[in-house]
């Protein structure tokens, strides 16, 4: 049995539908599991990361975990999942982190993640980490604007990242959690390309059929807009350096994990644009 996290999330949900397609028995933790929709042939527990009392009945009879937390107390959240995973016997657990992920000096998303690890680590479990870049799914934060005005509006320049389908992400996890030989790995992942937000949005734009204006702005916009967009400060102060990272060119590296792991050449934005384009008209 392999107890799936975040498994209405981007990243989660294919985990799931890969697991189930290898004829894995999968339970799925959610808060609310009434308000969950799956396959009938997945378990569903309620859970929350952040109340220990309640995983204990959600790793019985577990003998993997996919664990991927978010936000500031990252580290909590694994800590009390790895801990509730070693009372019950679960022997590896496979880790969704972040590319910069236990690199000295990197704060923010990557440094909560590095809490993250380190929680996984001192509970003496196999582990295996998966530290993915920039998802492809994050256009889709584009789409109110894309909608009602036609554009897009970013502060990271010309610079270029190197951004990943959801899917990519959950075939490496599902190799770590089901074949031996990656306890102890940490595999950093991107896609197949550097590409611009600019690049990115002449991609959608075919996809869809209709025009779309890049925009760049400032920083300052930047938070200006995430704020009233209603984004709480604490991830605003996290996420917004990244724009300065990217801007240096200090994004941009394409790395061959993705096939290295699972045999298989990574998926193209333009892969994903097409698969997505309804989410946009």
């Amino acid at each position: 049995m392999i107890l799936v996290t975040g498994a209405t999330g981007t990243v989660g949900c294919e985990v799931v539908a890969h697991l189930l397609a290898e004829g894995e028995k999968v339970r799925a933790l959610s808060r609310d599991p009434s308000k969950a929709q799956f396959d009938n042939r997945v378990e569903l527990v309620a859970g929350d990361l952040m109340k220990p009392e309640t995983l204990p009945a959600a790793v019985a009879g577990v003998d993997r975990v996919f664990s991927l937390a978010v936000g500031p107390q990252i580290g909590v959240q694994e800590g009390n999942l790895a801990q509730a995973s070693k009372k019950a016997g679960v022997r590896r657990i496979v880790n969704i982190s972040v590319l910069g992920a236990g690199e000295a000096g990197r704060g923010g998303v990557a440094e909560w993640h590095s809490a993250g690890e380190r929680a996984v680590q001192n509970s003496g479990i196999a582990w295996t980490f998966v530290r993915p870049g920039a998802f492809m799914s994050n256009a889709l934060l584009w789409r109110g604007s894309i909608k009602n005005l036609g554009k897009v509006f970013s502060n990271y320049g010309d610079g270029k990242t190197t951004p990943i389908h959801p899917r990519d992400i959950a075939a490496v996890a599902v190799r770590a959690l089901t074949a031996p030989g990656h306890e102890g790995k940490a595999y950093p992942l991107t896609g197949p390309q550097a590409i611009s937000v600019a690049e990115q949005v002449r991609i959608l734009s075919d996809a869809i059929g209709k025009p779309i204006e890049y925009v760049l702005i400032t920083d300052e916009v930047a938070r200006e807009q995430m704020q009233k967009a209603g984004v709480p400060s604490v991830y605003i102060d996290a996420m917004l350096p990244f724009g300065a990272h990217v801007r240096a060119g200090k994004s941009a590296k394409v790395l061959d994990t993705v096939e290295q792991v699972t045999g298989k050449q990574p998926l193209t934005f333009a892969d994903w644009a097409r698969e997505h384009a309804d989410a946009f008209q």
